[in-house]
């Protein structure tokens, strides 16, 4: 491990090296390339150069009390030289984790797809507050969310939403979020009280760029049509809607939330290469079983990951048997417990998986 991160450092003071040449901020490319490298490098750098300053530092406590006489001395070269361990095993640990090998698509942003299951109007209300729950988080990690199409029930529900989350690492903190999400609660419209079970199905997927997906022409129909709905006053007035239809695979995509057809089509566009993309990837992890049972959240869609229980106040996950007593906050977007939990027991899940190997 240490031969490796030796060869990381040379790189980086390298990078560095080239980075501070003029004239390489000429080529404007390069230069991005150059600086993500070192960005992603950064954290890496940083841990094993405080681990071979902390290595060091035993190094010398274990030199000066062979020397040193001074029992009070001794006693604060004791200390130090037992901080600076308990210091390296952490860094030794955080290195391993950072060393993990990296999801290629931990950098790009997501398509989120919520879709109401079990449950009639309750799954479409319990649907609508997920997509709140998910706006309101996006937007305080400063993520951009935009809309691609909704279909609702009339009563504040949505049959299904999908908007597009661009933000810095959006993928590498939302994947966990795919599967079934179970709401248990007392239903407005049920006048006995009793509580009922319903579900929604959340599916997120990393943005495919236009080289990591190719569509034919030949194999996409395109409709245009008259938006319907809460659109505002001018929404059904022209022919802005468009629905794509992909011929081979008989996904069909519809967007209607901007005015202009033209922006509606580059939005459905990209929302059919992100399914396509997700598609790939799903034979990929299918086809790599053993790995897809080591890590948390790229399971089978039809997973139940989550029950939300308003009676008891708790929410549970159930891949890591995580429950918190604070579903109002949850609800409204603090979901930063939960996924820092999936995260920390994903990587744990991996570093086990290489320790065996090992």
């Amino acid at each position: 491990m240490f031969d490796r991160l030796d060869d990381i450092l040379i790189h980086y003071e390298e990078l560095m090296q080239e980075l501070n040449n003029p004239s390489v901020a000429e080529d404007q490319n390069r230069f991005r390339k150059l600086m993500k490298e070192q960005a992603d490098l950064a954290p890496l750098v940083e841990a094993y150069t405080q681990y071979k300053k902390e290595k060091q530092n035993v190094q010398d406590s274990l030199a000066l009390l062979e020397e040193e006489n001074d029992e009070e001395m001794r006693e604060m070269v004791k200390e130090e030289l037992s901080g600076s361990r308990k210091q390296i095993e952490v860094l030794e640990q955080e290195l391993k984790v950072l060393l993990l090998p990296k999801d290629p698509n931990d950098d790009k942003n997501i398509m989120l797809e919520i879709r109401a299951g079990a449950g009639g109007d309750e799954a479409a209300l319990f649907a609508s507050e997920l997509y709140r729950m998910y706006v309101n988080y996006a937007e305080g990690q400063r993520w951009k969310v935009e809309l691609i199409s909704v279909n609702e029930n009339g009563i504040g529900g949505f049959k299904e939403v999908v908007a597009m989350i661009t933000g810095k690492g959006a993928y590498s903190k939302m994947k966990y979020e795919s599967g079934v999400h179970r709401v248990q609660r007392v239903p407005e419209t049920e006048s006995g009280g009793r509580i009922h079970t319903s579900t929604a199905t959340v599916a997120v997927m990393p943005e495919a760029e236009e080289v990591d997906v190719v569509i034919e022409d030949k194999d996409v129909r395109i409709d245009v049509m008259r938006a319907s709905g809460n659109g505002g006053q001018c929404v059904n007035t022209t022919d802005s809607a468009v629905r794509l239809t992909h011929m081979p695979t008989g996904i069909v995509i519809y967007s209607q939330t901007e005015k202009s057809q033209l922006q509606n089509k580059e939005k459905a566009f990209r929302l059919l290469r992100s399914k396509l993309y997700d598609i790939e990837l799903e034979k990929r992890q299918s086809s790599e079983a053993e790995e897809r049972r080591s890590q948390i959240g790229t399971g089978d869609r039809s997973e139940k990951i989550r029950t939300y229980n308003f009676p008891q106040g708790r929410v549970t996950d159930h891949r890591i048997k995580l429950t918190l007593y604070k579903i109002d906050a949850v609800m409204n977007g603090d979901i930063h417990e939960l996924l820092d939990s999936l995260i920390a027991a994903d990587q744990a899940m991996r570093l086990s998986k290489l320790n065996e190997e090992g």
